[in-house]
Order: C-alpha cells, then structure tokens, then sequence
C-alpha cells in the first residue's frame, strides 16, 4: 500500500505544500475555509503526519538527537526515560545514536548526527569535551553535554560534581586519620577518572600531603578482577573508591578470593549506585547519583536553548547533587 504523503494532501485539497504545513503547525494565518479543506483531505487520505514533515515550514524537525557510549546502554536507562519524558511534553522526539569504543573525533560524530537533520544534540559520553569547545560551538546548533562542565554560545552543560564528591568522601576519612587510600583506574572512562583523581589530590594537599592512591593496571590487562585478584596478594589498602559496579564488584570479588575481610580490612566505595550494589553480600556503599534528573533537567535545559531568541539562558551550567549511601563494605 502506498504511504500518503503531504504531496498528496495538498494536491487533495488543491493548495500549496506550505498551506498544509501551516495547517499541521496551527498557524492562524490559514483562513478558515482553506484549513478545513486541508484537514478534510487528511481525513479522507488517512495522512498521519510524521516530526520531520510538521517542521518542513518551520525549517525544524522537532527532533533532537542524543549521542552516547554504546558500553552505557544498560546503565543509562533512567537518564533517557528523564530526557524521553520531558522531551514528550513539549513535543520533541529523540533519535539515539550510539558511539562504540575507540571512537575519539566526537566533532565527527556529531557533524554525522547534525546531517540528519535535528533541531539540536545532547551529548553523553566518556570523554572530556573542553578541548573541542571552541570547534563544537561553531556549529551553532543547540547543544547540551552531560556530564562535563562546558559552556559557550550554543553549549550549555548538565553534571554531577563527581571531584566534590570524592573530596567530601577523603576529606571524612583522613578526619578520622584514614591516609592508605587508593582510586581504581576506570579505562572506560578517562574524565570520570580524572574527577576523581582532582577531588582526591585537593584534600591531600589541603592538609600538606602527597596523594599516591592511583591505582593504575597495565595498559595489556583487560579484565578488572584478574588484576585485582593478582594485586590483593600482596597488597591491602584502607579504602578502595570505584566509578563503576562492575569494578567494585570486581573489588570485592578479588578481597574474598584472597581472604581479605571486607570492610575490616579493606573498605570499597562505588561512585555510582546501582541496583546489584545491594544485591551481593555484604552490600557495597555507593554515591545514589539522580540519573533520571539528569536526562529531564537536560531536555528541559534544550527546550530553553531552542527558544533562546525569546528566552535567553543565563545558567548555562546545571550541578546536581547526589547521596552518599552507606553499606557494609566500609565501616
């Protein structure tokens, strides 16, 4: 069965494609009699219009395109009901566009997903954005990065302060006169390291101290627990801080294997919570991050971007803030 398409409506009702446009987009400058034409023949032509065929007058697709790693689909699930929920109300669609490991030009991905005709681009990815800044915002598209502080003309940015975090987290420990801690290498995730790392090192040389607690596995070690299993033979520290699950879990696993007693010996924390945290035993302390949040504030923070000719946004960078659960694995 052929597909109707606004050509066939406007031939139906014998006006131009841009009358059945403004139709579709409620313009008032459409006489009365002229849009009951049009709408008789959508009717009658069974035409469902589609987001890119409702833009065409408006010169926008009312679509707005989200790129992200492809390794976080099965963790970004509630930042994407955040961002799919706001976007809903104000009648946006998103198109997903996932980036695989070992891609590094994000300009180049991003200038794929502009061809396809997006009103504007979120970014979600592993990797710093700063240093592009300047070439991204060239673009002068909308644009909103998750997770990294960036700010231009078109560029505004929603994170979680991941080096307070930390900060907050060390600074606790050495009050109680805890020095022996260390910070798991997150390959995956080089700028979630590097928070991690700055919020550690502030509080050490705050207190005229050296932070020496990277713990860092050879560039040919793929599996996490391997080299955590092989490290805690010979070695204890008083508190291991994690990104992911997985390598806490990882963190856990290799303190068993080797009979090192959790948390009297080790501690482990994990930067971001989730459900299998609680679900082993003993159950791993974790940073409750608002991730669903994070997707609504960032749609919420487009709608404005794409409305900035009549609504200028001032606060081009949004900080959430988070909940330190405390579990079994640390004391």
């Amino acid at each position: 069965m052929k597909r109707v398409t606004i050509y066939d409506v406007a031939r139906q009702a014998n006006v131009s494609l841009a009358t059945v446009s403004r139709v579709m987009n409620g313009s008032e400058v459409v006489k009365s009699a002229t849009k009951q034409k049009v709408e008789e023949a959508i009717k009658t032509l069974g035409y469902k219009p589609n987001a890119i065929a409702q833009g065409l007058a408006l010169q926008r697709t009312t679509t707005i395109g989200l790129i992200f790693p492809e390794e976080s689909l099965t963790t970004t699930g509630q930042l994407i009901n955040g961002l799919c929920d706001v976007a809903k109300i104000y009648d946006y669609n998103l198109y997903l566009h996932a980036v695989t490991s070992g891609i590094n030009n994000m300009k180049e991905v991003i200038d794929e997903v502009i061809k396809s005709r997006v009103d504007g681009v979120v970014v979600y990815c592993n990797k710093a954005l700063a240093e592009e800044t300047k070439e991204l915002d060239e673009y002068n598209i909308p644009m909103v990065a998750i997770g990294d502080r960036v700010s231009a003309n078109s560029i505004c940015s929603v994170c979680v302060d991941y080096e307070k975090a930390v900060y907050d987290l060390v600074n606790e420990y050495l009050d109680k006169g805890v020095k022996d801690i260390v910070i798991l290498e997150d390959k995956r995730n080089k700028n979630m390291t590097k928070e991690m790392l700055n919020g550690a090192m502030k509080c050490y040389e705050e207190r005229n101290m050296a932070f020496n607690g990277y713990l860092k596995s050879s560039d040919d070690e793929k599996s996490t627990f391997k080299f955590l299993k092989t490290y805690f033979k010979n070695h204890r520290h008083s508190l291991v801080i994690a990104n992911r699950d997985s390598q806490a879990l990882a963190c856990l696993n290799a303190c068993n294997e080797n009979g090192v007693k959790v948390p009297e010996e080790v501690e482990i924390v994990c930067m971001n919570d989730t459900k299998y945290l609680s679900m082993v035993r003993p159950e791993i302390s974790a940073f409750s991050i608002p991730t669903y949040d994070l997707g609504a504030v960032t749609m919420r923070l487009m709608t404005k971007l794409l409305k900035e000719d009549q609504e200028p946004v001032e606060d081009k960078q949004r900080v959430l803030g988070y909940i330190y659960q405390e579990r079994k694995t640390t004391k």
